[in-house]
C-alpha cells in the first residue's frame, strides 16, 4: 500500500495534516490530523509499504509489542482507505 498521488503532509497551526492537493482536491475537500505516530507511518507509506513492515517499524521506534503495533497500524491504514488516500 501507497499513498496515493495528490496527497500531502503539511504543518497547519504545528499540527502535521494530510491535504489533498491537485485533482485529489476534487473528491477529498478537508484534512486528517496526525499525531507523531501516524505522521512517522505516513511518511513510511510514501513508498510501497505492507502493513508488516509498518508494524514492524512501530514496533523498533516506539518499542511497544506487535499486537498494540498491529492495532494501532490497522487503525490507521483505515481512516486513510476510507477517503481513498491510500492505494492498496
Amino acid at each position: 500500500m501507497k499513498i496515493r498521488d495528490g496527497f500531502i503532509l503539511r504543518e497547519v497551526g504545528g499540527q502535521p495534516v494530510v491535504v489533498a492537493v491537485g485533482a485529489a482536491s476534487q473528491y477529498f475537500n478537508g484534512m486528517v490530523r496526525l499525531n507523531a505516530t501516524s505522521e512517522f507511518l505516513f511518511e513510511k507509506l510514501q513508498k510501497d509499504t505492507s502493513e508488516d513492515e509498518l508494524v514492524k517499524a512501530v514496533v523498533e521506534k516506539y518499542e511497544v509489542d506487535e499486537e498494540t503495533a498491529r492495532k494501532d497500524v490497522q487503525s490507521f491504514v483505515e481512516t486513510l482507505v476510507k477517503p481513498g488516500i491510500i492505494e492498496e
